[in-house]
């Protein structure tokens, strides 16, 4: 079954309706185990996500606090970027200058 089909029979009841009349009882249990299993998988995994989370955050906010405790600010930590030159490169792509 394609993710197609199981979008279609998610987003409408009917559609699951009639695709539950092809399948025996014993099928629709199995399929509801699976689902239900399925579903506590993707929470387990949301819960990890914003836990995850929840520490980076709290790892920043550590951060921030021991660079102001230094007496840094963020523009201390980065580096200044290097100017780019302004205007054309060489017309020749400077080869000419290995040629002697």
């Amino acid at each position: 079954m394609s993710s197609e089909t199981l979008e279609r029979i998610a987003r409408n009841k009917n559609v699951a309706r009639a695709a539950a009349r092809q399948l025996s009882m014993e099928q629709l249990h199995k399929l509801a185990e699976v689902i239900g299993e399925v579903i506590e998988q993707k929470q387990d995994e949301e819960r990890q996500r914003q836990e995850d989370e929840i520490q980076k955050e709290r790892k920043l906010a550590e951060i921030r606090e021991a660079i102001n405790d230094a007496g840094l600010s963020m523009e201390d930590l980065v580096a200044e970027q290097p100017r780019r030159k302004r205007g054309r490169p060489p017309k020749n792509g400077g080869k000419a200058a290995g040629k002697s």
